[in-house]
């Protein structure tokens, strides 16, 4: 087992439950990137960030997060768009 400092690119992203939350990109800051192609349905024009504090543990090519698969999409950060309509209402 290790820590935060351990993730790498393409290492899977797994619930406290075993589910499938996404795969790494890579590591900002003290969140980790997920790549946009593994973030769901409806959910591939941008990328999300999982916080540093969501994660259990680091094991082989897995980061297990405290949160069960189901809870972690609505503990989801997302990257700004810059989408035009973004601008326009502001």
């Amino acid at each position: 087992m290790s820590g935060f400092e351990d993730i790498r690119e393409h290492m899977e992203v797994i619930g406290a439950d075993g589910a499938h939350i996404g795969t790494v990109d890579r590591v900002e800051d003290n969140r980790i990137k997920l790549i946009r192609a593994d973030s769901g349905v409806g959910h591939e024009q941008h990328h999300h960030f999982i916080p540093k504090g969501l994660v259990a543990e680091v094991e082989g090519d897995q980061v297990r997060l405290t949160a069960r698969g189901d809870v972690v999409a609505d503990l989801f950060e997302q990257e700004e768009s810059g989408h035009p309509l973004d601008e326009a209402h502001q």
